[in-house]
């Protein structure tokens, strides 16, 4: 008798780990440049504005690949947004954090989305680029914006 509770225990256990494993799984979601994505809280669009040289105070050790940020809260509370929440993804997977400097005033550090506000900025990160090679975006949510969701958006060449 004991043998079964036991064994009952340990399948109710597995049962309720599965339940919990598979609940916090995180949404992939995917889109095209110039296509929005909701994530969390944000609708986004994701443009590839090109490429640039970076300025005199800081140039990339290959070149900057800009891109532009539309963002639009679609929630009823003021919504933190920021850079560090980008990664661009070469053709080898490689993540790529993006390089903050005086290029712009637009350009994304850190900020706050107000309700119902659609917003834009640029960000640029330092690949070794070629015009034939894929790169995509990866969007991850701030831990406030409480969501699962992770927006995948192809830039070129998917």
């Amino acid at each position: 008798m004991g043998f079964v509770i036991v064994i009952g225990a340990v399948i109710i256990s597995m049962a309720v780990a599965m339940y919990m494993y598979y609940q916090y799984q995180p949404n992939y979601l995917t889109a095209n440049a110039g296509e929005p994505v909701i994530v969390g809280p944000v609708e986004y669009t994701i443009l590839l504005e090109g490429t640039h040289d970076g300025n005199k105070e800081k140039k990339p050790d290959n070149t900057f690949v800009k891109i532009r940020i539309n963002a639009k809260n679609i929630s009823d509370e003021k919504v933190r947004i920021s850079g560090g929440q980008f990664y661009l993804i070469d053709e080898k997977k490689q993540k790529h954090q993006p390089v903050y400097g005086p290029f712009s005033p637009e350009d994304l550090l850190d900020d706050w989305l107000e309700p119902n506000k659609p917003v834009s900025w640029t960000t640029q990160f330092d690949v070794p680029y070629d015009e034939h090679k894929q790169f995509s975006l990866t969007i991850k949510p701030l831990k406030p914006q409480s969501t699962l969701d992770v927006a995948n958006i192809c830039l070129m060449n998917c």
